[in-house]
């Protein structure tokens, strides 16, 4: 059959029209695939040739107030493997395994893995030395990754407040854990590329993502105060072997804790090797136990507060012991104190005179105070594991339970709780939210990222009632039972506590937590210390006999490492045996060594000098020594 050209030439039109189409279509697509997805096709193609060693970001050091570093990095180097570039694995296995002191048989299981790389168990975290011994190797397949694990130069100093991190730098306790995210980086890493059978790609370039280093933390502890803290307890550790020691210092005008500490401690590089009884347990905010006598502060307050008791002018007759809803109450003191003023029941921490102020008070009161002063819910603090206390419901309270939570019995609080009351107590009348945090700072620029500000939760008192307690409390220092922590020079005001434990529902025999509290200066505080003592051995167990000199050395150090100057203007401090009289230093400059032999001065005397006039002492005079000390005089010739 013959075609005729027409139906030729239209055909022919047809096929160059569709075949322009159809060119048409794959140069759009090629255009399309060159200059649109070419770049999203390329970055997926490197992604199935590349291999990365990880780079891991520093994790945020910790430093106190002050800079001190507390918990740093150093460098760790860690062994990746790429199985597809081992080309003998045997070989390469007995070689690593004689390097990082394991077993080839280990080691050969984990090279010959088919993942894309692998890091190796044994090669984590590593010394330098050994790093460099691997790279020695040269074995292909073979990588070493920056890495890191965290240091804590101090070791067992301040354990249970910074807490530890884990092999991959997490935070497993303490402010490791609270602040993790803040402290936790952002990972880098170097990446290669490789073909299908794992051979590197060398006509590729290296890619290097660099890690983005965790946030800086300052703190407001002082390395200063925690220092004299930790001597502080070390001694007491070694004279009475105690079942544990609690310490806690804070600046009672914004909360700022400026030492913690409890024994038993650990280190935390080396937490693994101790019980978890003792790492999972900071006991300045977990431990609960029955505050005895320190809690009398709380129900000073409220009757002061609510114009229940005139200090000076209201008396008390103590006999020795109250009869209340059956239950017979006993003083500490056998026999009574006899009739008091209640500033000497304060300055006695007499029971019986504080189971009358609640009385006066009224459960309903009472309590209401309590609570005011933040027991029976956590401070909130910015550490892990506060425990809340434990108080009387009020509807369960009656005579008994009224009268034994003034004197501090049958309550159970916290070590923190007792330290924030306290200052409120002291501080003017405002109760604050203690922390440990002070800043996050980005290492890379210096820049301020989060500034935690003081947060009052509450006014609990007036300023008035505040100078009172004050008063009330530099008393008890200077003419009661806490006169162990009397420092010359300072005005210490505290509360002394003894509280007999209990198990089983029944109190142990010879078995106390025995405690103190105070603060200084009296007048304007600036500190506030805490220190309970769990069952101490071979003393007599009072508070004001074991933990007030403890607070009394803390505190005096502290405040000035601080830089408070001391003052002379202070309550009188009542001596007791065996306490030695104090006595001023007189001016001697310029006087002779005749004047000199006609004055009655109670103080040894050094002399040093060929000359007969005294031109230089030491100490300086109007410094207070004991009675029988020795002073430097340099005696010389004078015109």
């Amino acid at each position: 059959m013959r075609v005729s050209n027409v139906t030729v030439r239209k055909r022919l039109t047809v096929a160059l029209i569709v075949g322009i189409l159809i060119f048409f279509i794959i140069d759009f697509r090629l255009g399309y695939v060159q200059f649109f997805l070419g770049t999203a096709l390329t970055d997926g193609a490197k992604e199935l040739w590349s291999r990365d060693i990880p780079f891991e970001p520093e994790r945020g050091q910790i430093v106190d107030r002050n800079g001190v570093p507390l918990a740093t990095n150093v460098s760790a180097p860690t062994v990746y493997v790429v199985p597809r570039q081992i080309k003998d694995a045997e070989d390469a296995a007995v070689k690593l395994a004689a390097v990082l002191n394991t077993s080839k048989e280990q080691v050969y299981k984990e090279i010959t893995q088919k993942e894309k790389d692998v890091r190796l168990t044994k090669g984590r975290k590593i010394s330098h030395e050994k790093a460099k011994e691997i790279r020695a190797l040269e074995i292909d397949g073979v990588y070493i990754g920056e890495d890191s694990k965290r240091h804590y130069p101090f070791g067992n100093y301040l354990s249970h407040v910074l807490g530890f991190a884990g092999i991959d730098n997490q935070g497993l306790m303490g402010l490791e854990l609270f602040y993790d995210k803040e402290l936790n980086g952002k990972k880098g890493s170097v990446k290669f590329y490789a073909n299908a059978k794992g051979e590197r790609m060398n006509d590729m370039a290296d890619d290097y993502d660099p890690p983005e280093d965790g946030m800086d933390l300052k703190l407001t502890i002082d390395s200063k105060v925690q220092t004299i803290i930790e001597r502080e307890m070390d001694i007491a550790e070694a004279t009475y072997h105690p079942d544990g020691i609690i310490a806690i210092a804070m600046n009672p005008n914004n909360g700022e804790i400026l030492g913690m500490s409890s024994k038993p401690d650990f280190d935390p590089a080396n937490f693994r090797n101790v019980s978890p009884d003792i790492y999972n347990r900071n006991l300045p905010i977990w431990s609960t136990f029955e505050p005895g006598s320190t809690f009398k502060i709380i129900t000073l307050a409220a009757a002061l507060e609510e114009g229940k008791v005139d200090l000076k002018k209201d008396h008390f007759h103590d006999a020795g012991y109250v009869k209340v809803g059956g239950a017979r109450l006993r003083c500490w003191k056998r026999g009574g104190h006899g009739s008091q003023s209640f500033l000497e029941v304060v300055q006695n921490s007499c029971n019986p005179g504080f189971v009358e102020l609640g009385e006066r008070l009224g459960k309903e009161t009472l309590f209401k105070y309590i609570r005011d002063f933040g027991f029976g819910e956590k401070t909130g603090i910015d550490l892990q594991g506060e425990a809340s206390g434990i108080l009387f419901k009020l509807d369960r309270v009656g005579p008994v339970e009224q009268a034994t939570t003034a004197f501090g019995q049958g309550v159970s609080v916290t070590p923190i709780q007792q330290v924030a009351a306290l200052s409120a107590a002291v501080n003017g009348g405002t109760l604050y939210t203690p922390y440990v945090a002070k800043e996050l700072i980005d290492p890379r620029t210096g820049e301020i990222v989060m500034r935690k500000a003081p947060t009052a939760k509450r006014k609990v008192i007036s300023k008035e009632t505040s100078e009172q307690i004050r008063y009330a409390l530099e008393s008890v220092v200077a003419q009661g039972t806490g006169g162990k922590a009397f420092i010359d020079g300072y005005r210490v005001g505290g509360k002394t506590g003894t509280a007999q434990k209990a198990q089983g529902g029944r109190y142990l025999e010879n078995n106390h937590v025995v405690s103190f509290i105070g603060f200084a200066p009296a007048d304007d505080p600036q500190l506030v210390v805490y220190v309970a003592v769990d069952n101490p051995k071979g003393t007599v167990q009072f508070g004001g006999v074991v933990a007030a000199p403890i607070v009394g050395n803390i505190m005096e150090d502290s405040l000035r490492a601080m830089g408070v100057k001391p003052r002379k203007n202070q309550i009188e401090k009542k001596l007791t045996w065996p306490d030695v009289p104090m006595i001023e230093v007189p001016d001697l400059v310029g006087i002779s060594k005749q004047e000199l032999g006609e004055l009655f001065i109670n103080l040894k005397i050094d002399a040093s000098g060929n000359g007969d006039k005294v031109v230089k002492q030491t100490p300086q005079p109007g410094i207070k020594l004991k009675e029988g000390s020795t002073i430097r005089l340099y005696f010389d010739k004078k015109d």
